[in-house]
């Protein structure tokens, strides 16, 4: 089925694979899935995961199914359901004809759990969870057994029965596997395989009253469907002996366990409970906030799926948990966007100027290039007039050394533009605040007009008249420390400035046709994205990606010159 040299140089599950195909296991066939559980949105550990599964199914021209791990109807929602199938799909990655529930195969789990306890290997429990946690034993001491682990054959089956009959409450009764108390793996300890839980399901409704674990309905699934490389975070490496024992047990098709490292990123918390938490606590606006390190929150930030992926290529495939610096994930999409955005000029928190000398009534029309680093995107025009806005930052009265920007008395070129000259300051006479600058132009300097002054700073800048007027949101990370999750309570660390929002922001009038969704650089501000939700009509909200300092890149370029 698969043409992949036996060579292919890879990654450690890429080397698996290929050590299979030389010995013909599953038949040279790969086939991978993805089994999200839908109680939450896919967040950014996730989409490595996708990427690995789907791409590894690609690599090897082989398939990769989409699981819905739906056994937990408490948790469960159709909401999250159809967020995880947008954000696959979003990233680039279809799943054909091959879209699966756990909730498929109800039935047949259920008959397995029948044929475990008439082989003897499953029994029903009748002891509390607290009484079963305290027979589990703990990591030095064995497990003790279960008074009801000798229970017969019929017994247990009449048991099992009257539990899918409703007739128990819930807890009074589990099924456990009866494999080893004094395993040295707590997960061998005749684990929990099936529990009463009186919830109506999203696709089966009331008709069960029991349900499997996790452990026991995802083998059997992966089974199901012939998967061959089960592909797992690290998280799930002690889990593989009962994989593996159920498989045996039920004497079904047997596929590979393989675990990986899961993805995690700085000043940034991956676990879904934590982030359910700061979703329904008030702590953000909801799972696609921008600052969420969910694949919705990351989209509305106005991220790529080439630039995710590009970051999950990459960082790679591991054997050993770390966590990744988060300048590399920004560092993806400033590669994209410093080849794709269009260059405009946009000033956040504005300082008028007037340039004394500029005639009144003229307004000049001024060639501008999209894209320095794309010349095919063509130029635009910029109109220029006598009143103009700079970047309040980028004055000041009393300089410290090398501000190279305006101060009185200095010059600085306009980009595109005309080289000024800081005349006078005029202030508010109560607050002392200043609120405009006097300037004086060189006509002789405009842009492309071959004059040869120079000057050090160069400023961007709006035309008074043809500004449009927009909102901008300025976000950084959501944590104020480097790993959250190591804090006592992770929510204490929350930067109360990771959102910024500016409402007094003009942009150049190219913009005034933006549409939502696309994304611009303005110079010397950062990357930025007009946000689909909040814009509306001609009010447009411009959300930050990113900013243009790119200290990843700083990083690999001074390895590169330590080797």
């Amino acid at each position: 089925m698969t043409t992949t040299s036996f060579e292919t140089p890879s990654n450690f599950i890429q080397n698996i694979i290929n050590e299979d195909f030389k010995t013909n296991k599953y038949g040279r066939r790969v086939h991978t899935r993805f089994p999200p559980e839908p109680n939450g949105y896919l967040h950014i550990g996730h989409a490595k995961s996708i990427c690995l599964n789907f791409g590894i199914a690609a690599k090897n021209s082989g398939l990769c199914n989409l699981r819905f791990d739906d056994t937990n109807p408490a948790k469960e929602e159709v909401e999250y359901i159809e967020s995880i199938k947008e954000d696959v799909k979003w990233l680039g990655f279809d799943w054909g004809d091959r879209m699966y529930y756990a909730s498929d195969y109800f039935e047949q789990l259920h008959e397995y759990a029948v044929k475990l306890i008439k082989t003897g290997k499953a029994y029903v429990c009748d002891l509390s969870a607290e009484e079963t946690r305290a027979y589990r034993g703990t990591l030095t001491e064995p497990g003790k057994e279960s008074p009801y682990r000798s229970r017969s054959v019929e017994e247990n089956l009449a048991l099992f029965r009257r539990m899918k009959e409703g007739e128990f409450e819930e807890g009074a009764r589990v099924l456990r596997a009866k494999i080893d108390m004094a395993s040295p793996n707590l997960n061998m300890r005749d684990p929990v395989i099936y529990r009463i839980m009186k919830a109506a399901h999203h696709r089966t409704g009331s008709k069960w009253l029991i349900y499997p674990m996790y452990d026991y309905a995802h083998p059997i699934s992966d089974s199901i469907e012939s998967i061959t490389h089960s592909i797992c975070t690290l998280e799930f490496e002690d889990h593989r002996p009962l994989y593996d024992w159920l498989l045996e047990a039920l004497d079904i098709f047997h596929p590979q366990q393989i675990e990986f490292a899961r993805l995690n990123l700085s000043y940034t918390v991956m676990s879904k409970r934590k982030l359910r938490q700061l979703v329904e606590e008030g702590y953000v606006s909801g799972w696609d906030d921008p600052r969420m390190p969910t694949i919705s929150g990351l989209r509305r930030r106005g991220y790529t799926p080439g630039a995710i992926r590009d970051f999950c290529d990459r960082i790679g495939v591991a054997k050993a948990n770390s966590t990744v610096d988060i300048a590399m994930l920004e560092h993806s999409i400033r590669e994209e966007m410093n080849f794709q955005a269009p260059r405009v000029m946009a000033v956040l928190r504005p300082l008028k100027v007037i340039i004394d000398n500029y005639p009144e009534d003229r307004v000049e029309e001024l060639e501008a290039e999209d894209n320095p680093e794309n010349p095919d995107m063509g130029t635009r025009k910029l109109p220029f007039s006598r009143e103009i806005f700079i970047e309040r930052d980028d004055f000041s009265e009393n300089p410290p050394k090398k501000f190279f920007r305006l101060f009185p008395g200095s010059e600085v070129r306009l980009k595109h533009a005309y080289i000024i000259k800081c005349e006078r300051i005029v202030k508010d006479e109560k607050t002392g605040e200043i609120t405009e600058l006097h300037c004086t132009y060189d006509p002789e300097t405009r842009s492309g007009s071959g004059s040869t002054r120079k000057v050090k700073g160069t400023l961007h800048w709006v035309s008074a008249p043809h500004a449009i007027k927009v909102e901008v949101r300025l976000y950084n990370s959501l944590f104020t420390r480097e790993n959250p999750d190591e804090e006592d309570d992770f929510k204490a660390c929350i930067n109360p400035e990771s959102c910024e929002r500016l409402s007094h922001c003009l942009v150049e009038p190219s913009l005034a046709q933006a549409a939502r969704g696309s994304r611009y650089q303005f110079l010397r501000n950062g990357y930025f994205f007009v946000d689909p939700v909040d814009s509306k009509g001609s009010a447009m909200v411009f959300n930050r990606i990113v900013s243009l300092k790119d200290t990843w890149a700083k990083i690999m370029k001074t390895e590169q010159t330590l080797k």
